[in-house]
């Protein structure tokens, strides 16, 4: 009897593997949907809509970038992980997915559970910015004029938790100013506050700071990256200006629902490696700064459980509650 039970759960298991391959082989058949969790415009729907158009000329099928902003991204967040793991809902998340399994109790996904990492496409530093209505040119005036007006100056963020509130949260605490935080649902949203004089100063990755830079509509202070940026020389760094500890960066990465069939898998990140071997893909992201990665499913797991360790170690020197 146990030999003939052996026997029937070895054969299930090959016929399960046959068809996850049959399924990959086949995939994909319909038309697959890349989940983003902030307003069109920013760096994370910008990302996701070059490697949707990508996927869908390697792949011979349509892949459309569906927008769902809301809740510091983790609206798009549940929706992925409460999707069927066939393939067909995909979701391009930025690093606020690590942050909101830190910092949020109350969310209906975890990081490391609720999903399989394809690939990270792409990581970038963030860019101190202000707007055309703060008269200031250094991180040093900024501080000086913050610490003249206790909580007056606004910060935008993309959302709470996000990588722009963070280091704009650490930016206080080493300056000890008072700002006051002003979310969005996206960095598009976000930087066309800024502009108009809303808010005061944004963290705006450099993917998206750079030709607002270049043109002029907003002033640099300074970068969150160890080292200055190539395309922005003249800006320096957050240690330069004085300020220790505040290098940060935001990611992108292509995720899938948890269950998800390797095969499948395996297939939506070879496809995307080979996007990101692209000359012209290349030199788009390296014209804004964003360094490609283009990691295994692996790889990016590794850094997942890294960055959540990370994150959680610096959440318990910030005053963050939002709970």
């Amino acid at each position: 009897m146990k030999l003939i039970a052996w026997l029937t759960a070895v054969l299930v298991c090959v016929a399960n593997s046959a068809s996850a391959q049959d399924s990959a082989n086949n995939y994909p058949n319909k038309t697959v949907r890349i989940v983003v969790g902030y307003q069109a415009g920013g760096p994370t729907d910008l990302t996701a809509r070059l490697i949707a158009s990508k996927l869908q000329s390697a792949m011979g099928q349509a892949f459309i970038v569906d927008n769902k902003p809301g809740a510091s991204s983790n609206r798009a967040s549940e929706i992925v992980a409460a999707s069927p793991p066939d393939g067909y809902t995909l979701m391009v998340a930025a690093s606020q997915l690590i942050s909101s399994s830190v910092f949020f109790k109350d969310i209906k996904f975890d990081a490391q559970k609720s999903f399989e990492p394809i690939t990270e496409i792409m990581t970038s530093p963030a860019v101190l910015v202000v707007g055309p209505s703060l008269q200031v040119k250094t991180v040093d005036e900024l501080i000086r004029l913050a610490k003249s007006k206790p909580g007056q100056l606004s910060f935008a963020s993309t959302g709470s938790a996000s990588v722009p509130h963070i280091s704009a949260e650490l930016f206080q605490t080493r300056a000890q100013v008072q700002l006051l935080h002003v979310p969005y649902k996206g960095g598009g949203l976000a930087l066309n506050d800024l502009l108009g004089g809303q808010v005061d100063i944004f963290f705006m990755t450099a993917l998206t700071a750079i030709p607002h830079i270049q043109s002029g509509k907003v002033r640099p202070l300074a970068v969150t990256s160890v080292q200055r940026l190539p395309q922005l020389p003249a800006i320096p760094t957050m240690d330069e200006a004085g300020l220790n500890n505040l290098e940060l960066a935001t990611w992108n990465g292509l995720f899938a629902p948890a269950g998800t069939p390797k095969p499948v898998i395996e297939k939506l990140y070879r496809e995307v490696a080979k996007i990101l071997k692209d000359p012209d893909v290349r030199k788009t992201f390296d014209d804004q700064a964003a360094i490609i990665v283009g990691s295994t499913p692996a790889e990016f797991a590794a850094h997942i459980e890294s960055e959540i360790r990370r994150v959680t170690a610096l959440s318990k020197t910030m005053k963050i509650d939002l709970n």
